[in-house]
């Protein structure tokens, strides 16, 4: 919520890995034209203002949106890595990236806590590096919803 203001007003926005739709919703709600994007598509109510896409994103299929830009990409609680360059390329002119999930040290507060789920330390930053501008970033320890270590970016495609 603190940088949807980075976002063009009425422009397109995809949610990845949307889940129940929370974000999907919070976007659509404001008049941006929201794909949201996920595996089980069944979690997410109907809205006229959302497109649903049903995608398994890590089983080699092709990407699913690959002829299409949006104005903000928004990931959150989820890591896929090989899908790094796919969601930059996603981005269009002066896109924005929105990304928030866990990263190492999040195993002493539970799940997730394979290396496989948790960002290291400045990833994003060096996700970001020489390809967005980065608005906002931060790496830290949050209690709500629950007591977790997170990575958070805000940048813009240059």
């Amino acid at each position: 919520m603190q940088w949807a203001g980075l976002i063009a007003p009425n422009a397109a926005v995809l949610d990845v890995a949307a889940g129940r739709g929370r974000h999907s919703r919070f976007f659509a709600e404001r008049g941006y034209k929201v794909t949201a994007l996920d595996r089980d598509t069944s979690r997410l109510a109907p809205h006229p203002g959302i497109e649903t896409v049903q995608a398994d994103l890590e089983d080699g299929s092709p990407w699913p949106l690959a002829d299409r830009t949006f104005a903000a990409v928004v990931v959150t609680n989820y890591l896929h890595r090989p899908l790094f360059p796919t969601l930059l390329d996603a981005l269009g002119p002066g896109g924005v990236l929105l990304y928030e999930t866990y990263m190492e040290g999040n195993e002493r507060f539970g799940e997730p806590s394979r290396p496989a789920f948790l960002l290291k330390d400045g990833e994003l930053l060096d996700l970001a590096r020489g390809r967005l501008s980065v608005t906002a970033y931060e790496a830290r320890m949050i209690s709500e919803p629950k007591m977790a270590m997170v990575q958070r970016i805000a940048a813009r495609k240059l």
